[in-house]
């Protein structure tokens, strides 16, 4: 055994798993060179519940070891072998990872009742001992739980049974044709196991059961199955075992089905291990080989292409910051141009505002009463008006700032600068020079009295002496009197005039000088900050322009560091598909067997 053709091609097919990072396919494959050193012959009885997998068990080995009835199942994998003394064991374990397992003798006439009782999990399979011919030759039917949900405990049991087995009799019963559940069972059993004999049982409650036979053919051929079909009766062969009649045993079946164990199964045990390890050691190779071509369908595409398009980006990026470099520079300048014009005539406006204020004020209000009041006022609002102005001025040139920001490919919050605003500018407002205000003292009084007075007099003194009354009189009294107060009031008017002419004509001045002044100062802090922004920008624009660039040129180099990487893999992945290839023509040589149907594996 150990010389057999078929074990090299396995050892070179797990050597190869091994060698592509596929330790679950060498696991696989190292447990199906475990089962077929094994000298017993393990045939798996499967199907789906309730078509008679136990019962053909009993009739073939002619004894009641597995459970059957309309109310009992089968939990577990019920293994039936040879032994000389008749013995039954329950094989046990907790459902914990690496727990050991424990064989609990049982009397055989109770194992059929154990298996049917028992929970998959705790019970894990059955084992039954009989002295029977069929079996002596090391041959081992192994009696499998129904095949129903693929996600059940049930079904993994009889999928994991079905990796160490030599062959397998699929059991449907003649009632029904073969259902579509049942072929496609039937293909998945093929792929772990080809040597599969198709089991018809149930024929004597079937009338129409050849006609079954021959459609169950037919559905077979057209689903490309290559396997035998055998109709059975297990009542029959039952009871022609206990009537010792020979007629009723060949109606059964029974006689075909054990002539095809014996020499399809038990004297081909060559063929079949050569069959499953071709199946087997084909279904791994192709697993490997797919992501090679897949592989070498793709070094000319995806990874040229993603590199290229690295390399496209990069200068694509390069090429959109020149455009917008110019661009940028244009909006600064534009906008800077705008504020500066928006910002002066807004400071024209409040100085015209504050002028238009002092004039009203002054032409009812004394500048020698109110002059302190009035220049805290006036300094409060050119103030006010400064420090409104110079915020409008920042605020608008933080959202230049951002707009310019935005005209790069990358918009963040570190594009802008972090101070280019001047924070001096409202220090340097002046203080108003004083105006010479004209006092209207008592003795300038007085003496306008006296001047305007005499006037009065001596009018109305020469009047009074035409009617015989002396020059100086009380009318010409009174007159000189109220001449004088008028010519003092006249007088206080004209001066407070005149002082409310100066008052206004220094604000006038002040607010003048204000003007030029502080708008000046507002021009100059424009310009610093459209330097300020010109010089981050561009210094910004560069930096981003060499990373590009940098980029630009390290996606050159990637293209062709991976053109060159691409070439090695390419060699790589086609010295090891070749070697693919050659183990996969060795598996097909293992199994073309002479005089046995082809597998069906291809490339």
């Amino acid at each position: 055994m150990m010389s057999a053709p078929w074990l090299d091609v396995l050892d070179d097919t797990i050597r190869a798993c091994a060698a592509h990072n596929r330790p679950d396919l060498a696991a696989r494959l190292r447990e199906k060179r475990a089962s077929q050193l094994d000298p017993k012959l393990r045939v798996l009885v499967v199907g789906e519940a309730k078509q008679g997998k136990s019962q053909l068990v009993n009739a073939m080995i002619n004894a009641p070891v597995c459970a059957v009835g309309d109310d009992v199942t089968t939990t577990v994998p019920t293994f039936v072998q040879h032994a000389e003394t008749p013995s039954a064991a329950l094989v046990r374990g907790v459902s914990i990872a690496n727990t050991p397992t424990e064989r609990i003798p049982v009397p055989i006439d109770q194992v059929a009742q154990q298996v049917s009782a028992g929970r998959p999990g705790e019970l894990l399979a059955a084992e039954v001992g009989i002295p029977r011919a069929l079996l002596t030759s090391g041959l081992v039917l192994v009696d499998t739980p129904g095949v129903g949900d693929l996600r059940s405990a049930r079904t993994a049991s009889t999928f994991t049974a079905l990796l160490q087995a030599d062959a397998v009799l699929m059991v449907s019963d003649a009632t029904t044709e073969l259902t579509a559940s049942e072929l496609e069972l039937l293909k998945q059993v093929m792929t772990s196991c080809p040597n599969v004999t198709v089991v018809l049982t149930k024929i004597d409650i079937a009338a129409q059961w050849r006609r079954v036979v021959e459609r169950n053919r037919a559905h077979l051929a057209r689903a490309g199955v290559t396997a035998k079909l055998i109709p059975v009766s297990s009542a029959l062969r039952l009871r022609a075992a206990k009537t010792g009649d020979r007629e009723l045993n060949a109606e059964s079946g029974f006689p075909e089905l054990l002539a095809c164990v014996q020499q399809d199964i038990v004297a081909a045990a060559d063929v079949l291990a050569r069959r499953t390890v071709a199946v087997a050691a084909a279904s791994a190779i192709k697993q490997l080989v797919a992501p090679l071509r897949e592989e070498l369908s793709s070094q000319g595409s995806r990874g040229t292409q993603d590199t290229i398009a690295a390399l496209h980006e990069a200068q694509r990026r390069v090429d959109e910051l020149r455009r917008r470099s110019a661009r940028w520079q244009t909006v600064l300048a534009d906008e800077m141009a705008d504020l500066v014009s928006d910002i002066e005539y807004d400071l024209r406006d409040r100085t015209r505002k504050i002028l238009r204020e002092v004039d009203r004020t002054f032409e009812t209000a004394d500048p020698m009463l109110g002059w302190d009041r009035f220049e805290r006022w006036l300094e409060d609002n050119l103030t006010e008006a400064a420090t409104t102005n110079f915020a409008w001025l920042l605020d608008r040139s933080e959202w230049v700032a951002e707009k310019v920001a935005r005209s790069f490919p990358v918009h963040r919050e570190d594009l802008l600068p972090e101070s280019v605003f001047p924070d001096d500018v409202l220090d340097r407002v002046s203080k108003m020079d004083r105006p010479v205000i004209e006092k209207f003292s008592i003795s300038q009084k007085f003496f306008t009295g006296l001047r305007g007075s005499y006037g009065g007099l001596l009018m109305f003194g020469l009047v009074t002496s035409l009617a015989g009354m002396p020059l100086i009189n009380a009318i010409s009294l009174g007159a000189g009197a109220l001449f004088g107060g008028k010519s003092i009031m006249d007088e206080g008017d004209q001066r407070l005039k005149r002082r409310q002419a100066a008052a206004r004509q220094a604000a006038q001045r002040h607010v003048d000088d204000f003007f030029v002044k502080f708008s000046k100062d507002c021009r100059d802090a424009a310009r610093h900050i459209q330097r300020s922004l010109r010089n981050h920008f561009s210094t910004l624009a560069e930096e981003m322009q060499e990373t590009l660039l940098e980029s630009a040129r390290s996606a050159r180099r990637a293209v062709q560091d991976d053109a060159t990487e691409r070439e090695r893999r390419t060699r790589e992945a086609k010295r090891e598909l070749d070697a693919l290839v050659q183990l996969y023509q060795r598996v097909q040589a293992l199994a073309a067997a002479p005089g046995q149907p082809p597998l069906g594996i291809s490339a």
